[in-house]
């Protein structure tokens, strides 16, 4: 019986290994792949330098939502609304990215390269692009089939470190990851809607959040006026990173924002109140490259959350549909 156990157990390690993730897994049958990613994305990027927020941004939603995938990609249709029509992804862009990518894969490899290495691929490359360290990424992930907005549960930039952490784990990562990921709001823009409430009545007490600083609140007042609470469609874009010189570079000018009480987003902002996090903050301040590093290594993780692998899902055709 003992020997049968190990039998079993080797088994089910060999299956699981098989069907991981894996380094330069296109070497054989797309031995191009990374490099076409790296091409059109550059290309995107040079017209538009928001790209790469854009794509940090998609791949978390993507990947919190019911693992990388890529189901975040998919359209609605008749009978199904998908993940891209929930709330907290009306304001998701870069889906143009992803497609025109698939189109150049599908050219040179088709019905090889999923869609969620694709994003992630493009992710991993747009933190380069960025300014931050380019990581050896695993690849091999397959698309899934579905993508529901019943599924969507996003961190609301509202909550409390502590509520953070909770759905931080509830996907395999910690409170070093969470801390070190929201370092992706040093790059990108933002809707003055996630923050509002912090400029006149934060907590329904009719007043400001004292915790801001109070340069950065009348700024932000002039860019986010009250009228924009009744109407959406005009909400604008603020810098993710107000008052930075470099808006479109991930650095540690972010975390310099949160320990001077000018970090936008209220979640953000508490990272300055508790130990262990300040601890971190105050470490990536002093040693930017400490960031980058870690950066890495959290994206790695967050890119490993529920992947499919071997022949779960599927590759497809095109990123927005499931094949027929």
């Amino acid at each position: 019986m003992a020997a049968l156990t190990i039998v079993l157990l080797l088994l089910a390690n060999s299956i699981a290994f098989a069907f991981s993730l894996e380094l330069h897994f296109y070497r054989k049958t797309c031995p191009k792949a990374e490099i076409i990613v790296r091409a059109v994305l550059h290309r995107h990027i040079q017209q538009d330098p928001s790209i790469p927020a854009r794509l940090l941004r998609l791949h978390f939603h993507d990947c919190f939502t019911t693992g990388c995938d890529g189901s975040i990609l998919i359209d609605s249709t008749d009978d199904n609304i998908a993940e891209k029509e929930a709330p907290p992804n009306f304001s998701l862009r870069g889906f143009e990215v992803i497609d025109d990518i698939k189109t150049e894969l599908e050219k040179v490899c088709p019905e090889i390269v999923s869609c969620a290495d694709i994003l992630a691929l493009a992710t991993r490359d747009s933190v380069a692009f960025s300014g931050g360290f380019s990581y050896a990424l695993p690849t091999g992930r397959r698309d899934g089939t579905v993508s529901r907005m019943a599924d969507v549960h996003i961190p609301s930039p509202s909550i409390t470190v502590s509520q953070a952490l909770a759905d931080f784990q509830s996907i395999k990562l910690d409170l070093v990851d969470l801390t070190t990921l929201l370092g992706a709001h040093s790059i990108g823009f933002c809707h003055c809607g996630f923050f509002i409430d912090r400029l006149y009545n934060f907590k329904g007490t009719g007043l400001p959040d004292h915790e801001m600083d109070s340069n950065l609140l009348n700024r932000l007042r002039q860019k986010c006026p009250t009228s924009t609470l009744q109407n959406i469609s005009i909400d604008p874009n603020i810098f993710m990173n107000e008052g930075t010189l470099t808006p479109f570079k991930l650095d540690q000018s972010f975390f310099k924002n949160v320990l001077n009480a000018k970090a936008i987003l209220q979640l953000d902002q508490q990272l300055a109140f508790t130990n262990v996090t300040n601890k971190i903050v105050t470490q990536y301040v002093d040693r930017p490259n400490l960031f980058r590093k870690q950066f890495s290594k959290s994206m790695i993780k967050l890119g490993k959350v529920n992947a499919l692998t071997g022949k779960e899902g599927e590759i497809r055709l095109n990123c927005r549909r499931v094949n027929k």
